[in-house]
């Protein structure tokens, strides 16, 4: 992602984080570099903006993803591990699986015991598959 959208990004998250209605955002706007809409700033301006909303109380979240437990990674390795075994799926498939079997988006959410589960069903369509095989 380019800098300019990274910033535009901001600028959009920053006026929701902040309840701003649409000439609040605007005057913002206007306030910081003459201009009325975000689309016609360049990286400067945009910076500038991202600056006045954390005048005003706009803190970007730094999200990382928490790193997965000895227990869970081994498990979705194994996830992995079969997804190829299948013929090199990708993994939205088990993350489908575990949409409908456990109402959790993704597999890196799981539980362990959940993760076992999602194994097992993986396990039982590679047998299947191989049984069609010969």
């Amino acid at each position: 992602m380019s800098e300019r959208r990274r910033l535009l990004a901001l600028v959009h998250i920053g006026a929701k984080s902040l309840g701003l209605d649409e000439d609040a955002y605007r005057a913002l706007l206007v306030r910081a570099t003459g201009k009325k809409s975000a689309a016609e700033m360049d990286e400067a301006e945009l910076a500038r903006v991202v600056a006045a909303m954390r005048a005003l109380g706009f803190r970007p979240s730094q999200r990382r993803r928490p790193r997965p437990g000895e227990d869970r990674a081994r498990l979705i390795a194994k996830v992995d591990a079969l997804l190829i075994a299948l013929g090199r799926l990708p993994r939205a498939y088990a993350d489908g699986m575990a949409r409908r079997m456990f109402g959790i988006a993704r597999v890196e959410w799981l539980r362990p015991d959940e993760l076992r589960k999602l194994v097992a069903a993986l396990e039982y369509q590679r047998r299947r598959m191989q049984r069609r095989r010969a």
